[in-house]
């Protein structure tokens, strides 16, 4: 039995990871969130006035454009990338630029940490998690586990840890870039209705 499970394991990577050569031999297949779309969720009113989002930080894992899976029912602790396919930028950047876009929706005046301003909040983001993983064989999502930290400047306003776990519509790597999208939209309205929900802002 222990056998048959590692064979099938061992076959699933392979599938997995060889999928995009399948399809477009010796060519990446890039990936990214998509337009932005509708709102996932509604806000009656903007959080903040404004805000300062800093680039998202992380391990160095998520520093380059590989697509990361992992086969949690065999191996949680073996990191594995997509043979030929690649984000368009780093899922860092990724991340960052899809939250900044969700606050702006909600009517958020985004800044960046160039931008010569005093006395605006500003938030951190740390990516524990973002990878394509997989509970069996036919089952995966998209997981996404990151730290927003609100500084008011160099003090620490509050802390939040978001979790996003969103069922992938296929076992492959487009499957994973599909929900890894809706895990992080869906991260940006927790972050969205955790800074609604101050009684007293950092001014």
């Amino acid at each position: 039995m222990k056998l048959s499970r590692l064979l099938g394991a061992a076959v699933l990577a392979a599938l997995v990871a060889g999928c995009a050569s399948n399809k477009n031999t010796g060519a990446n297949t890039q990936f990214d969130f998509g337009p932005l779309g509708a709102p996932t969720t509604q806000v009656a009113r903007a959080p903040l006035a404004a805000i300062i989002v800093m680039d998202a930080t992380g391990s160095p894992t998520f520093e380059n454009e590989r697509m990361v899976y992992r086969l949690n029912y065999n191996d949680p602790l073996q990191a594995r990338t997509y043979a030929n396919s690649r984000w368009s930028a780093n899922p860092l950047l990724l991340v960052t630029q899809r939250i900044k876009s969700r606050l702006a929706q909600a009517g958020v005046k985004v800044l960046s940490a160039t931008d010569s301003s005093t006395n605006i909040p500003i938030l951190r983001l740390e990516v524990d998690e973002f990878s394509h993983a997989f509970a069996s064989t036919t089952a995966s999502e998209g997981r996404l586990i990151l730290r927003a930290s609100l500084f008011n400047g160099h003090a620490l306003f509050d802390q939040k840890t978001v979790m996003r776990a969103t069922p992938a519509p296929s076992a492959d790597a487009a499957g994973g870039a599909h929900a890894l999208a809706a895990s992080t939209d869906g991260a940006a309205a927790d972050i969205l209705a955790w800074l609604a929900g101050f009684d007293n802002r950092p001014r």
